[in-house]
């Protein structure tokens, strides 16, 4: 199984994401509580219980610690489109999926999705910081892109199914920075509580910037 499979140094690949996934967590929590300058990788190596040296085997700088926290919602929205019926809407697959995850145990805790939304905050007014925020969102055009293709039936490299990649991908950026920093300034929470709704925001969006390309059912 792919979860078993061993990494260099004889660590399993589901170890090392949990590890990941840990130290993104205190690296997150310390850049909004002191601010990325101020944090070092000692500090962070220090905060998870690991030698600096060893932190350093897992991320190539202290920035990037911040891509998996990030990265667990987009993976969310990207396991769902991979699972996106042929014949089936963009808004009705997307909010009947994103229901039944939310009536479930949530793939992503609360926690980690505030410490996100800090993430992708802090990303504007910290260029190092705002790599790894682009990284994810690189990899969520790039991703895009696949399940375009497959759904157009479309070569991966067609400029129109690059395209339409990028410009969905842009959408889930603009609105996830958008609905995060409302969240952080302490905004009314009621619009983005429900489920159904925000879903359709993005997915109508997806459309427009698509021009009406991506949304509808293939037959």
């Amino acid at each position: 199984m792919m979860t078993n499979k061993r990494s260099r140094g004889g660590m399993s690949e589901q170890r090392r994401a949990r590890l990941r996934l840990e130290i993104s967590r205190e690296a997150a929590r310390l850049f909004w509580e002191q601010g990325v300058a101020a944090t070092s990788g000692d500090q962070i190596a220090e905060a998870v219980g690991l030698s600096t040296r060893n932190l350093w085997r897992h991320f190539r700088s202290k920035e990037s610690c911040a891509e998996p926290i990030v990265m667990q919602g987009v993976g969310t929205l990207l396991s769902v489109l991979h699972a996106w019926p042929r014949e089936v809407s963009l808004t009705e697959h997307l909010v009947t999926a994103l229901t039944r995850r939310g009536q479930e145990k949530p793939p992503v805790d609360l926690a980690d999705e505030m410490l996100a939304m800090k993430m992708i905050r802090l990303a504007d007014t910290e260029p190092a910081l705002r790599t790894a925020w682009l990284m994810a969102c690189d990899q969520t055009e790039r991703e895009l892109s696949a399940i375009i293709s497959g759904r157009l039936e479309r070569s991966a490299d067609d400029l129109e199914v690059r395209l339409y990649a990028a410009s969905a991908a842009s959408v889930v950026r603009v609105l996830d920075e958008h609905i995060g920093a409302a969240i952080l300034a302490g905004s009314d929470l009621t619009e983005f509580e429900d489920v159904p709704a925000l879903v359709r925001r993005y997915a109508q969006a997806i459309r427009t910037a698509t021009g009406g390309a991506i949304g509808d059912p293939v037959a």
